[in-house]
């Protein structure tokens, strides 16, 4: 019986070290954190801009359990459309690898790591563009048919209410659908332009669906 419940007993520990299993070289802010969060964060979580500072180990670190929670929620960084529908130049959401990175190094306990020298320059930062450069286009709601040809560059959330979830997409004439964004739980405070990857040829006679009445897009041409 002793021998079936020490048995038991390395089973248990060696299932919850396995849980916990970051291998030789778990991750630290110096080589991986800072290196994601200068990528992904840093416009917004820097000093002088709308968010609290992320620059430093010394600033993310007390607020590190928060930042494994917001990206395992999805909230942070606040890209607000479903991956793999669309395809955007300026997608800044996470990959499933990167939000493990980060649960990893919180649950690793936050290692600052010994090598400085393997730390990324801190990025820096042109002017925001102002929001005139988004300004051209044409504005349209749900089942708008396009008069013209337009050879779109990308698509602004206009009138979309708070929280609301829509799949927009064009219809072409020829029956082919292209999918234009799929907003996911809209936040205003957070609203910016998805611009495609590559540019999107919509022929006179496409129709914009998913859109209720309530809600608006504008369709930025390419210049």
């Amino acid at each position: 019986m002793r021998v079936v419940t020490t048995f038991l007993l390395v089973l248990l520990i060696s299932a919850v070290a396995s849980s916990h299993d970051f291998g030789t070289n778990p991750p630290t802010w110096n080589r991986e954190i800072s290196r994601l969060i200068y990528d992904r964060c840093a416009s917004c979580h820097r000093e002088g801009s709308t968010a609290f500072p992320l620059m430093t180990y010394q600033d993310a670190q007390p607020h590190a359990v928060a930042i494994k929670e917001s990206v395992l929620a999805r909230r942070m960084p606040p890209w607000g459309a479903v991956k793999g529908f669309g395809d955007f130049r300026n997608d800044q959401g996470l990959s499933q690898e990167q939000v493990e990175l980060i649960s990893d190094w919180v649950e690793g306990g936050m290692l600052k790591g010994n090598n400085p020298n393997v730390k990324p320059e801190p990025p820096k930062f042109d002017k925001p563009a102002a929001e005139t450069a988004f300004s051209r286009g044409v504005v349209v709601h749900g089942g708008a048919t396009l008069h013209q040809p337009i050879v779109l560059d990308g698509v602004l959330p206009e009138s979309v209410p708070q929280g609301q979830s829509i799949q927009i997409v064009a219809a072409l004439p020829d029956g082919q659908i292209e999918p234009l964004v799929w907003l996911y739980e809209y936040r205003t405070a957070f609203r910016h332009p998805y611009l495609f990857r590559k540019p999107l040829s919509l022929p006179a006679g496409t129709v914009i669906r998913g859109l209720p009445t309530n809600a608006s897009i504008r369709l930025i041409p390419a210049s």
